[in-house]
């Protein structure tokens, strides 16, 4: 889980890029659970909330 301080340090390429594999993590995840089951289905929420910290991050910046 990422916290705010060091998603604050990043610059908006890397936070794009960091999005970017967590969705991709996410869809791993979401194909794993319809096939297999998973040994830890609590990483999909992290994901999510990281995702959105990101995003947050992202637009306030893009707004400065």
């Amino acid at each position: 889980m990422l916290k705010m301080s060091e998603i604050s340090k990043l610059d908006a390429a890397a936070l794009s890029q960091k999005i970017s594999e967590m969705r991709k993590s996410i869809f791993e995840i979401n194909l794993q659970k319809n096939t297999t089951s998973i040994e830890k289905p609590h990483l999909l929420k992290g994901y999510k909330k990281d995702i959105a910290r990101l995003l947050t991050v992202l637009n306030n910046k893009a707004s400065k």
